[in-house]
């Protein structure tokens, strides 16, 4: 089992557009697949059609088995036309209960235990996160092995990813003190990237300069994305034939090819 953690401590950036995509895509590419919204907003439960609740909370404070708080995402919530599923995708929900989860667990390794429970059923677990960081960030470090960064190519989204790179390194040093193996960065993924803009096409070579090859190819802005947020669904189950679709299933296959390599 393999958790991806998507972080960056900017709003606004495409961290749950990218989780819930990497997720169901996953699925999509037969995979057993756990989504974790552990950000109060619950924006990863809306998308996958699902009310909110406090799953994560439940399974973290109130030490709710796993069964009473995973959610089975319908198959036609997300698989794309006349195509087999095989993989399955599930969500553990959240909603603003989860803004209490920092103060009410004292254990560091409380969502690391957690997901222990999971490594013989489930073949990936992504998280999406709050953009603010706290003490359930400091657990998820604990418990992820590869961090995926999203970020627009703004001066903004630059700076949530400096912080967010730091407060790893910070973690890292946590995870050595108990021989847990570093947390690999999987890639940063330019988001609701414009090409004709001067802004972002500058901003891109910068991201490149300073990454390298840990830069992966944009998600173009186009306005088929909102409308899949609308429609609750992802956009190669919408629109399965357009450069969207594409690049989210592009996205979803590097995603499996650095699992395997990293």
């Amino acid at each position: 089992m393999k958790v991806i953690t998507l972080l960056n401590e900017k709003g606004g950036v495409g961290k749950t557009t990218l989780a819930t995509h990497i997720a169901a895509g996953l699925a999509i590419r037969g995979q057993r697949v756990v989504l974790i919204d552990s950000d109060p907003q619950g924006h990863a439960t809306v998308v996958c059609g699902l009310p909110k609740e406090p799953g994560i909370y439940n399974l973290l404070v109130r030490d709710a088995p796993f069964n009473d708080t995973m959610r089975l995402v319908p198959p036609e919530q997300y698989q794309m036309p006349n195509e087999p599923l095989t993989g399955q995708l599930f969500v553990v929900p959240s909603n603003i209960e989860s803004r209490n989860i920092a103060n009410s667990i004292s254990d560091a390794f409380a969502v690391s235990d957690r997901l222990e429970e999971l490594k013989e059923f489930i073949d990936y677990v992504v998280i999406d996160t709050s953009p603010t960081p706290s003490l359930l960030h400091g657990s998820i470090y604990l418990a992820t092995d590869y961090i995926i960064y999203p970020t627009k190519c703004e001066y903004l989204s630059f700076d949530g990813l400096v912080e967010s790179i730091k407060h790893r390194e910070a973690a890292q040093l946590n995870r050595d003190k108990w021989n847990l193996g570093p947390i690999e960065v999987m890639g940063i993924v330019p988001t609701m990237y414009r090409n004709q803009t001067i802004e972002h096409s500058e901003n891109l070579k910068e991201l490149r300069q300073q990454f390298g090859k840990l830069v992966w190819p944009p998600i173009h802005q186009r306005t088929i994305w909102a409308e899949a947020v609308t429609m609750r669904q992802p956009v190669f189950a919408i629109a399965p034939q357009t450069k969207a679709a594409a690049e989210a299933l592009a996205l979803v296959d590097r995603v499996l090819g650095a699992a395997v390599h990293v």
